[in-house]
Formats: structure tokens, sequence, C-alpha cells
């Protein structure tokens, strides 16, 4: 029989792809095949039955009528009987309004309200009415701290606006830090309009509408207090409205300070506060925080009665003869303590020191095999064993590593500013009075007379500050130019002065131990092993003691007097906050902070000392800034440029998110400038900021892909000591360093790509940076928003002799002074 020629594919055929999912099959087909068997998927799954129309119609009712008593339970929680009443701050928003006027309105707009006054000047009105009481505090208008610590812990801001004037610098200072810091329930109310004509008066309205509308968005009511009735409609207004959640408020405990007592002989005792708990539920074996004061923990709670109930009637018995008795007192084996750091051992982790002969055994091994070499500090035996020997001649390298190896973060980040030549001013001006010598009897006194003001000047001003500044803004126009630029020196090896660096195949994927080479501070330090997983179980926890509503006493013990003193003094008001567990530990906190136009006028240096206002603390730093990025490494930021958005990572007490940040910059006068807002990104030591350093070189001879490269290195140990390290260039080449070539620094390099002679030769070099600890929990308060003169007359501190300012433009350098 004859074989038939059959045609037999090749290797080379086109073979296409198959159906993934049912491979032109049918369900029935498809099912046919299974034979009854089920995916292992589909048997883990719960089975999910469809409900019914009327089931579905009962689940939405169920639900609405659980959203429901949410809410009705949530707007009773205030101002009723057995509830705290409705804390209102009045806040004026020009220094010519009287809040006092405003108090005086409503508290006059019911006869049958009662009205009583705590020690501290809180009013109360207590309205049979509405059912309802309110307490209304009025923080000193020159204060800005004071009025931060009272919109921490009020219910509602009633912001008083000005009718007959534009909305001033403090205005615009008081709404950024309001709204950056948390902004309660809002009650908008217009003044000063009854010395306007009925048009002004409609066109005021209409122009305070509008800049309503820009900040707050929604429905907005303006209200007058012209006649009673407007008043007891702002009263409804601040009963009936929704209530803002603010997180750092709501879940923990907090007091406004009703009446403050201190009892001690000594430098501390006892501060005794009075006041309505407010929040969660407070517990005397838990700490208490004070903002501007610190930490501290109570010995006991007291319940005394309500002085200011509802039904509080004329002639009624005053706030001191109410009965007190003892609640609760803190348990010493149940009570936090107040240590915030851990105990530094610096024997943990070493090994057990080897015997005599243990040593003589090892000195027997080793020698005649035993060779010395310079290797960077905390380099291990097995990276020490990659790197080259060197010459004869490092000798002389070894001599310089003594007396120039050692330094300054400043020399890091600012070598370009050591080669710059300081101009001197007063040697020109001197030349200048030189050649006036020259003139005749009489000219030489006309110019005398003229010039008596520039000698002056010549004494007034400080050149040296005026030099300090000229190099800080020449190191910001470098860093703007040329991010992470620095001059390879001279006179030291680059592989000396470089030594703490390395190199990275990717910032982004290339491993980097985070545990490796901590410093010590990192070992007095806490850290969650599960951050989310605490927070949550934390909040979920049942809290006991003295309930919300009730009016108590705190004994807040080893309390300093200078405090009191000083609290005393400023007649501000005290906010007293409750501590969740390990709120008072301290930890790496980073916070995302966003540049403030009006505060933000020039850049800031990393490590510069701040003032941060952090949910309900304030304290001072002095962070590492880095880059918002994602990922495990994120670039170190040398200077915080206006208009951008970083990262800042110092050691602080750890506090759990969300809370707000305020960033304020300390002038050498005491003024503060809002600089920055934002939130807290995490409390994690695990986040590693990396800070960059480039080296640049110039191609000169260059050869299609190979080239030679000269004034990156100035040696050839530093060469071969770089040598592994991956070669880039500014036009988006990448290559690597062949061999050097002579002994002054020139090297082979080969790139990936032709090569063009304007182009630029750069190596990455990485290091980790660490904050330092410098946390501040005491921070002075600033100068008052305004001066109010004899004469009538508000002064609100602008200075145009300001040097920090002189470049300004006149309206911008109003808002940065106002604080002065």
């Amino acid at each position: 029989m004859a074989l038939s020629n059959v045609h037999r594919p090749s290797a080379l055929k086109q073979q296409n792809k198959k159906h993934n999912v049912l491979g032109h099959r049918t369900k029935g087909a498809l099912a046919k095949a299974s034979k009854g068997r089920v995916s292992v998927k589909v048997l883990s799954k719960k089975p999910s039955r469809k409900l019914s129309k009327e089931e579905r119609r009962n689940q939405n009712k169920q639900l609405r009528k659980f959203k429901r008593e949410q809410t009705v339970a949530r707007k009773r929680s205030l101002g009723t009987s057995n509830n705290p009443p409705f804390l209102v701050t009045l806040l004026p928003l020009s220094p010519n309004i009287n809040p006092r006027t405003v108090l005086t309105a409503l508290t006059t707009c019911d006869p049958t309200a009662t009205v009583s006054v705590s020690p501290q000047g809180i009013t109360h009105i207590s309205f049979p009415r509405f059912k309802q009481r309110y307490s209304f505090i009025v923080p000193p208008v020159n204060d800005l701290y004071a009025i931060l610590d009272s919109l921490k812990v009020s219910d509602t801001v009633m912001l008083i606006w000005p009718g007959d004037e534009e909305l001033g610098d403090a205005g615009e200072l008081l709404l950024s830090c309001i709204l950056a810091q948390g902004l309660p329930s809002v009650v908008h109310v217009l003044s000063s309009l009854e010395e306007l004509s009925q048009k002004k008066r409609q066109r005021a309205k209409q122009n305070i509408l509008k800049e309503i509308e820009i900040r707050f968005p929604g429905p907005v009511r303006i209200h007058s207090l012209e006649r009673d009735q407007d008043a007891m409609l702002v009263l409804r207004q601040i009963g009936a409205q929704k209530q803002r959640p603010i997180f750092f408020r709501d879940n923990r405990v907090h007091i406004m300070a009703e009446k403050v007592e201190f009892v001690g002989e000594g430098s501390s005792g006892i501060l005794k506060v009075h006041g309505y708990v407010r929040g969660t539920p407070l517990s005397a074996n838990s700490l208490v925080h004070i903002p501007g004061w610190g930490d501290y923990q109570m010995s006991r709670i007291d319940l005394t009665g309500d002085p200011h109930p509802l039904e509080l009637g004329k002639g009624t018995k005053a706030v001191d003869e109410c009965e007190t008795h003892i609640f609760e007192e803190a348990d010493p084996d149940l009570q936090e303590s107040l240590v915030s750091t851990n105990e530094v051992d610096p024997m943990e982790g070493e090994q057990t020191w080897p015997t005599e002969e243990e040593l003589k055994e090892a000195e027997n091994q080793m020698k005649g095999s035993t060779r010395k070499k310079l290797v960077p500090k905390g380099t291990s035996a097995y990276q020490a064993a990659w790197i080259l020997d060197e010459d004869d001649d490092g000798d002389n390298d070894e001599d310089k590593i003594g007396d120039e190896g050692s330094c300054t973060e400043d020399e890091e980040e600012n070598t370009k500013e050591d080669y710059m030549v300081p101009v001197d001013v007063a040697s020109q001006d001197g030349n200048e009075y030189d050649n006036d010598d020259d003139d005749d009897d009489e000219e030489f006194e006309t110019m005398t007379m003229t010039d008596a003001g520039d000698c002056n000047y010549d004494e007034k001003v400080d050149y040296k500050a005026e030099q300090d500044a000229f190099e800080k803004m020449q190191a910001v126009k470098d860093d703007m130019n040329f991010p992470d630029e620095i001059d390879t020196p001279m006179d030291t090896p680059a592989r000396v002065r470089f030594q703490k660096f390395r190199g990275l195949q990717s910032f982004r994927t290339s491993t980097w131990d985070y545990n490796e080479n901590l410093p010590v501070d990192y070992s007095r330090i806490f850290q969650f092993r599960n951050f989310t997983h605490t927070k949550k179980r934390i909040l979920k926890e049942e809290k006991e003691g003295a309930l919300p509503g009730w009016y108590v006493v705190v004994h807040i013990k080893d309390v300093p007097r200078h405090l009191y003193d000083s609290q005393v003094t400023i007649q501000s008001p005290l906010v007293v906050f409750g501590l969740l567990p390990h709120e008072q530990k301290m930890s790496v906190v980073n916070l995302v902070i966003k540049s403030h136009a009006s505060g933000h006028y020039r850049a800031i240096k990393a490590k510069e000392r701040l003032i941060f206002h952090l949910g309900f603390r304030r304290f001072a730093n002095q962070p590492v800034f880095s880059e918002h990025t994602t990922g495990n490494k994120h670039k170190f930021a040398r200077f915080f440029h206006p208009g951008t958005t970083v990262v800042a990572t110092m050691f602080a007490p750890i506090t759990f998110p969300p809370l707000s940040v305020l960033v304020f910059r300390e002038r050498p006068d005491g003024a503060q400038d809002l600089v920055a807002t934002g939130s807290l990104l995490s409390v994690d030591p695990k986040r590693m900021v990396i800070k960059r350093v480039v080296l640049s070189g110039h191609p000169f001879k260059v050869n299609r892909k190979t080239a030679v490269v000269r004034f990156m290195f100035f040696n050839r140990e530093d060469v071969l000591w770089f040598k592994p390290v991956e070669l880039r260039t500014k036009w988006g080449r990448r290559g690597h360093i062949k061999e050097p070539l002579g002994t002054h620094g020139h090297m082979k390099c080969h790139f990936d790509g032709k090569l063009k002679s304007q182009d630029t030769v750069l190596l990455n070099l990485y290091k980790r940076m660490f904050p330092k600890w410098t946390f501040d929990p005491y921070v002075p308060r600033p100068p008052p928003l305004y001066t109010f003169h004899s004469s009538g007359n508000v002064d609100d501190q602008s200075s145009d002799e300001d040097s920090n300012v002189d470049s300004l433009p006149k309206k911008r350098a109003k808002i940065v002074n106002f604080l002065s």
C-alpha cells in the first residue's frame, strides 16, 4: 500500500489560546462534565438567601429607626437636666466688637430664664421654656492659645462678624486656625448694625454672606441680635442643630474648668478642678492632660451637686453649699503610670565577655594573619571583605581622618556654602568715606551733616545676621535649582566624607533593614505590633467612672505651682483632657503638613524649632522632613518650601488618629506665624527617611558609549571605592565605572547609550536620617493679638521694620507681622 503524503505542521505553527472561562462550551456541557462536583470556593461561601419584598421593606424600616434613635440620643446628650449644658464659645472676628454685648442680649431675651456665673467667668443660662441649658465662655480676644483651648472642648462656636468693616488679618488667622484644628457646630451672628442705615445694613449682610459661603459651604443663616426674638432664635438654633463630630474630643473625656483651686504650700501641690464631665466616663486610675502643662495623675474624684441645674430658680443656694462626697479614689495597683520612656540598658544584646584562655587562643590563631583596613563605621566583617585595600600612601589619609573625618549635619547639607565669599559691606562704606577726606573743608562739613544718618544706620544694622540670612537664601536657591547635589570636597577623601552613605540599585525596590544601625534614642521609645488593631481595641473597651453630665471635682496631684500662678495671671480658660491607654508614652510620630499661604513666606530648614498643636496637645520640636510618597522608603527633604506638602517625623507622645495639626514658627521677638496645617499620619518608628546625596562629574572625552569623566573624584582610591555604584546622567543614560585613570580622579565609564558632551554624570548615595530628641512640652505663649490703647484705638502690632519681611509686599507683611 502506498503511503499517502500527510501534511505535518511545523514547530512554528501558531497555536491560539483556548477560552479561559467556558472554553466555548455551554453551561449545560459544563454541568455534564463536572458530574455534580462543586468548587471549594462555592462551598466555603455563606449561602445567600434572596429576601422578599416585604422582608427588604422591614429591614430598611429597622435601619431608619436605628439611625433616628441614634440622632435623638445624640441631641439629648447635651443641654438637658441629666447631661452637660451646651458649651458655646463667643468669638469676635474684629477687635472693635465687644462680645459682652452679645452675651447680654442672650441673657436678657427671656425674663423666665435664670442666669448664673461660675468663678472662672463662664455664664450659665437655664431656659425652662426650651427645657435646655447653655454655658457661654468668652476667652480673651487677644489670646490665640486661650481661643484654641476653648474651641477644643466647645460644642458650638458663635462667630461674631463685623458689620461695618472688612475682616482683618487677625480674623483671617483665627478662621484659619479653627478650621484646621477642628470646627464644631457654627452659629453666625452679625453685630454693629444699629448705627447703619437700612440700605447699608442690607449691603453689609450680603458682603458677610459671601465671606461665609466661601469658608463654610452649605446653607448658612446669619442672625442679628436687634430684638429679643432674634436672640431666642439663636438659642433655639444652638439647641436644635446637628452637632459636628470631632474625634479627639468625642472619644476622650474632657472638662472645662468651672472653678480652679490649688492646695499645697511647696513648689507643687494638688489642683482641684470643678466642672462637668463630657465625652466619655472619667476614671481616677487614668491620666489627664492639661494643654501647655503636661500629663498628670489623679488622686480622687469627688461628686458634688449641680450648681447650675435646669430648674434653678432665684434664691437657690450658692455653689459652695452643694454637698460633696468622694466618688472614687485612685488605686495604686491599677493606676496608669507617668513613665513615658524605656530605661536604656547599654548591655542589652551584648554577648558574654570571653575568658582569658579564649582570648589567648584567638590571638594565637590570628597571629601572623592580621591586617588593618580602613572601613566605614558600622561595617560588618562580610562587607569589609569586599573593600579594596589601600596603597602605601593611605597612611596620610589616616592622619586626615582624625582631623577632618568628623562632619556635622550642616556641613553635609550646605557644602556649597563653604565656598561662598562674604561681602564686606562695612569695608565698602569705609572706602567711600576715605575718598571724601580729599574734599574741601566746607564740602566736608556739609557731607558730615547729611551723612550722619548713614553712620547711625550702619550701627543699627546687624550685618552678621544679614550674612546668615543671605547664606540661607543661597542654600534654598541651590536646593531648588540643584536638588541634593553637593560638591565633592578636595581636601577630604570622598570615601571618608561619605562613609555613612551607600548606593542603591533602585530606591523603590532595593531592600533596607529598618532595624539596622538604630541610634540610642530608639531604645527609649515604644512600638506597637499592630497600631491599628490596638487603636480599635482601646476605643471599643467599656470605660467606667464618672458619667458624662456629672458635676465633679477632680484632684490632680503633683502640679507645679508656677503653672497655676501663670494661669491665674493671664485669666485664660483651663481645659482638662483624659488620656487613652499608652498615650503618655513616647514614640516616633509622623505628621502630614501642608504649607499655609499667609505665614509660610520663606523655606523652613529641617531640624528647625517649630511649635505643634497636635489635637489637644501643644509642644515644640525640631522635626525631620520627608516627601509624602508611597513605599517603605521616603526621600529626605532639606527644606520645607512654601506651597508644598511634606511629612514631619519627630519624637512625640503617642496619640491615636485622626488628629488635626497646626504648625507655628516662632520669631526672635516671641511672635508666632502659622506656617502649616495638616493631620496625624501614623505612629511608626519603622518609617525610613532616606537622605540622598548626588555627586556630579563632567565628560572629558566621549567615544560613543564610553567616556572619561572628571571632577567627580580627586584621587584614585575614591574611584575604586565607589566603583560598584551605578551611574546615571541628567539626560537619562545609565552606566558604571570601568576603571580609574591616573591618580587625580579621572575614570573611564561605560553607558547604555551614546553619551553627549554637554551631559552631566551623576552618582547617587543614600543614608538614613533619624530625628533628634528635642521634644519640649512647655511652649511660651505668643504676644497678644491686639494692643488696646487708652484712647480706644486698636493696634495690630504690625511693624514695617521687620527685617524678615522687607522683601515682601506690604499686604503680606501685615499678615505676617500682626502677631508680633
